[in-house]
């Protein structure tokens, strides 16, 4: 079962672009973000530097796929056509501690008039999807415990 409906564009990337080992990892339903070599530092969303050093010299490491919520939004209004009769839907920005607390985007699924709460666990589920083009997985949230 999808969460998302049909319709809705899919990823643009391919073996060459800079997150192409997030979409890599994802397929095989698990969370990469990318790390810096030189001197440790996660980041997200992927750069080909580090802001930190200023290496180039870049890593992708599997983290657990657990964070906490953030920052949150209950989304009334349809961001694409696809999207006209899926709302409301809950859109969570979760934080990663175990990553140098670098916080990625997602949808929460579940109930869409359910209480959400800063700082609420949540853990990463992944979403597979056949085309029509290339297949991808998109990554959304799950609230731990619900």
């Amino acid at each position: 079962m999808s969460y998302l409906p049909a319709g809705l564009p899919s990823p643009d990337w391919d073996e060459k672009s800079v997150d192409a080992p997030f979409w890599e990892a994802a397929r095989r339903h698990r969370l990469a973000v990318q790390r810096c070599a030189g001197c440790g530092t996660y980041r997200w969303g992927p750069e080909w530097i580090c802001h930190a050093c200023g290496s180039f010299d870049t890593r992708w490491e599997e983290v657990e796929g657990k964070g906490r919520i953030y920052s949150w939004e209950r989304c009334w209004h349809p961001a694409h056509p696809a999207l006209k009769e899926a709302g409301p839907y809950i859109v969570v920005l979760v934080e990663l501690p175990h990553a140098g607390s670098i916080r990625l985007l997602g949808n929460l699924l579940g109930d869409p008039l359910a209480d959400v709460s800063i700082g609420q666990e949540v853990r990463a589920c992944f979403e597979d999807h056949q085309g029509p083009g290339k297949p991808f997985t998109l990554v959304h949230w799950q609230a731990v415990g619900v």
